[in-house]
């Protein structure tokens, strides 16, 4: 895909590793300047580390119709309302920050340097690479303008990882074959809105107001705003060096402030043939969310006045970032494609997540800080990143779970005023923890507006609960359970406790008026928008997390901390009525013995999804496709991503089973299989979720097709497979679900019974896989290939712990090694048994 050619707008751009001689793993370059593709690769470019992050847009761009530069911080969200088809829709949104890359130049006597004002034949070279290993973005362009003249501009840029709240970049600007005048102006500019997703609505999405506006010294500008409704400030201090080659210049600079929300410093400087004009930004950013700051507008310019060179700041970065990958770098023998897809995957994760601390309160977004997309907020996408950060960095995914504790409060209220109790967590969560899940939705294909029920996905409780105990699996550490995740597994617990409606007649528990996580059913056709009945995902996990809480409070009461059980407020026999409902919670089944999504699916309609997928690109969002129709997916068996088949993603099957059995169910291995058959057959694979999903699934009976699921999800971003939306941010979950895949699913590497046990099967495209995990404290470098698998822990004060290969249970403490070999899957009977199993 090399080449100069701009308009191929049917490629992606990307040159993948598999077409070059010398494969580098760590870079993603994009050859070819592709304006219809801008938006996909400023979403895939961004830089961030947690704290804040910047779309890979170029230095010089406002935002257009190809360009959209945007900065977020983690967890700064602006309220916004208005009335939408005749409903009002309150909400709130991720605040697209004041945009720190401003630098516009003028070469000579041209106008403002504009990519798209040059024909092809003028844009002699471009080249832009994403250095995933230090988290680097370089440009590199040559251009000829109407006079002839020849120049390069290269710009570098990085969002800092060792210092949280700093980030730089530098330009050069290289006249190849003149002499003459550049005309620079760098700042800060503020007048943004959060226009990088269509919004048919009449509401405003403009949110920031400046406060002060202020040359700070002769080489700084400050800018500070607020937030419109949550009265956010923020404040970005830029200082802008320059020099001629080797030589340090101070041009005279006009400082130039406009009233609406920008900053800048202007000024020319006279160039030669040869020699570069290098101009460096380093900007200090704060809010009033940071901890010790007396004012944003202080800590920046205080911050700003003290930070070292660009150079130095970009050695302290690039060194964070070799540290980080000490933790989550997962290498794989052949390098390749997948190995550049994994980095690149595991890249955006970390540096979404990587500076989230107790501190920061901030959540899993799940489309990162990279775009606007659901507007900035936090789904059900963690339950597919913990397992990822969990087993490397623990206390990360303790800070992002405090998220959750802190909005445990606004849970409980939820809870009482829909008349129940416990905590129910909403769909769509942001600032403050209540439900900002949008009542509307816009139909772009025939421009309706039709009702949004999707916060009846009361199953977000079940993550939260789910993840919570699978982070104390992991650590064992119970003073997490004695706090944060006592309570939320507790609060869960009771509030789907209170949703199970008893039937002395069947005596049965069934919860109505719920969804799945398939979003293509929010009722029945006599009753729309009102859920469903007795949702098996929902049910089966609901009585996994009511067993947990039991587990959780004879946890507790044991603990010679003894009193932080009581702060629960355990009721008397409470305990005992989670073991009833967990036990009697129905399970309702198809005639042919596979679980049944809900109550009522079997005797939906059959659709043949081939018809669609003749008729349109993607039926990912069927829903809208037959809406146009004047249709509706209430009527039909299909489904939008994984419902019932996320039993098997979650629980091994013998876990699934043995659940099932509690609840007075059989579920014979050959019904899981045609479980699993029934519902691959009818989904319309919408969400990126789906391909981890079902990728884990086949990992066991059919790796081939395992392998092709993999695929798609490690490029649901890079190749944009939903037709569109990586523009407006990339999926975390599948992200982190890919990776997950290698390192967790083909390892066969659960956490139960205080144990870690490994059970690979690696596909036949890997010969080898190395990565690091922390368990119980113990750090460990596992490696495996298609004949071992080789377990070395580091040396320190960790205790020992029980690990099971393939069976086989033993210790491992600091400091030892070990090697198995491991049984192939078509060496006799085991291969019978790896084609049944759906998940290790």
């Amino acid at each position: 895909m090399a080449g100069s050619g701009r308009h191929r707008e049917r490629s992606c751009g990307i040159r993948h590793p598999d077409e070059l001689a010398d494969v580098d793993t760590w870079v993603v370059a994009f050859e070819e300047y592709e304006p219809a593709q801008e938006g996909r690769r400023e979403s895939l470019c961004t830089l961030a580390n947690g704290y804040w992050g910047t779309r890979g847009a170029s230095e010089e761009s406002v935002a257009d119709d190809v360009h959209y530069p945007g900065t977020y911080f983690a967890g700064v969200y602006d309220e916004v309302d208005g009335i939408v088809d005749g409903v009002e829709m309150p909400g709130e949104e991720v605040v697209n920050a004041p945009n720190w890359l401003r630098l516009q130049f003028r070469l000579a006597d041209d106008g403002w340097f504009d990519i798209d004002s040059f024909a092809d034949a003028d844009l002699l070279e471009f080249r832009q690479e994403l250095d995933v290993r230090h988290g680097i973005l370089t440009r590199n362009i040559t251009v000829r303008d109407r006079e002839g003249r020849v120049t390069t501009i290269r710009s570098d840029r990085f969002v800092s990882q060792a210092t949280p709240r700093l980030a730089a970049m530098r330009v050069s600007i290289l006249p190849v074959d003149w002499s003459g005048p550049v005309t620079v102006r760098a700042g800060v500019d503020g007048r943004v809105a959060n226009t990088n997703v269509p919004d048919h609505s009449p509401r405003t999405h403009r949110h920031l107001r400046p406060t002060l506006l202020r040359e700070q010294t002769p080489d700084t500008v400050l800018l500070e705003v607020e937030t419109a409704r949550s009265h956010i400030r923020i404040a970005t201090a830029a200082r802008t060096t320059v020099r001629l080659g080797d030589t340090e210049l101070r041009p005279a600079r006009r400082f130039d402030a406009d009233p609406d929300g920008s900053v800048a410093h202007e000024f020319t400087a006279v160039v030669a043939a040869g020699v570069p004009l290098v101009i460096e930004k380093v900007v200090h950013v704060s809010t009033s969310r940071d901890r010790a700051v007396l004012t944003p507008a202080k800590s920046a310019a205080d911050g700003v006045a003290i930070a070292a060179s660009f150079d130095e700041l970009l050695i302290a970065h690039a060194q964070a970032w070799e540290r980080l990958w000490l933790e989550f770098a997962v290498e794989m023998q052949p390098a390749g494609e997948i190995a550049l897809a994994l980095h690149f995957n595991a890249f955006h994760v970390m540096q979404t997540l990587s500076a989230v601390d107790t501190d920061l309160d901030a959540g899993v977004p799940a489309r990162g800080l990279h775009g606007e997309a659901y507007d900035g907020h936090v789904f059900w996408d963690e339950l597919f990143v913990y397992p990822f950060i969990t087993l490397r960095r623990p206390q990360l995914t303790a800070a992002l779970l405090a998220y959750r504790h802190r909005r445990l409060g606004e849970a409980q209220r939820a809870a009482l005023l829909a008349g129940h109790v416990g905590a129910m967590f909403p769909w769509q969560s942001g600032m403050a923890g209540d439900d900002v899940t949008p009542r509307r939705l816009f139909n772009p294909l025939n421009r309706r507006w039709i009702p949004d029920n999707s916060s009846l996905q009361r199953h977000v409780g079940l993550a939260i609960a789910f993840s919570a105990w699978q982070f104390y699996e992991s650590t064992g550490d119970i003073q997490f359970l004695l706090h944060d995740g006592g309570d939320l597994i507790v609060g869960v617990a009771r509030f789907f406790a209170s949703l199970a409606v008893y039937d002395p007649a069947r005596d049965r528990y069934s919860i109505d008026h719920v969804m799945g996580p398939d979003e293509f059913h929010d009722g029945y056709i006599d009753r729309p928008g009102q859920g469903v009945r007795d949702n098996v995902y929902t049910n089966v996990m609901t009585a996994w997390v009511l067993r947990r809480a039991i587990a959780t409070v004879d946890l507790l009461r044991r603990h010679p901390g003894g009193l932080a059980w009581r702060r629960l407020d355990i009721l008397p026999g409470e305990p005992d009525e989670w073991h009833r409902i967990a036990c009697r919670l129905t399970v309702v089944f198809n005639d042919d013995g596979t679980l049944s999504q809900f109550d009522g699916y079997q005797e939906l309609e059959s659709i043949d999804l081939e018809v669609y997928r003749r008729a349109q690109p993607w039926i990912g969002r069927l829903d809208l496709i037959l809406d146009a129709d004047q249709d509706t997916t209430n009527r039909y068996q299909v489904s939008k991503q994984p419902d019932a088949l996320m039993l098997l993603y979650l629980l091994s099957a013998e876990e699934l089973r043995d659940l099932l059995a509690d609840m007075g169910y059989d579920l014979p291995p050959d019904a899981i299989v045609r479980t699993v058959d029934r519902y691959s057959a009818t989904s319309t694979y919408g969400s990126t979720l789906s391909n981890v999903v079902h990728s884990w699934l086949e990992a066991r009976r059919d790796r081939a097709r395992s392998w092709t699921f993999l695929e798609r999800a490690l490029h649901s971003d890079l190749d944009d497979i939903q037709h569109g939306t990586t523009r407006e941010g990339v999926h975390i979950g599948a992200m982190a679900g890919s990776v997950d895949i290698v390192t967790r699913c083909y390892i066969g590497l659960e956490m139960r019974s205080d144990r870690l046990w490994f059970h690979p099967l690696l596909p036949v495209e890997i010969d080898a896989v190395r990565f690091h995990l922390t368990y119980r404290d113990l750090a460990l470098s596992v490696t495996v290939t298609q004949a071992e698998l080789h377990i070395v822990s580091v040396e320190g004060r960790a205790a020992p712990v029980r690990i099971v290969v393939e069976g086989t249970e033993f210790e491992i403490g600091p400091g030892e090694e070990r090697t198995f070999p491991l049984l192939r899957a078509d060496a006799g009977p085991s291969a019978a048994r790896d084609r049944r199993d759906l998940r290790p």
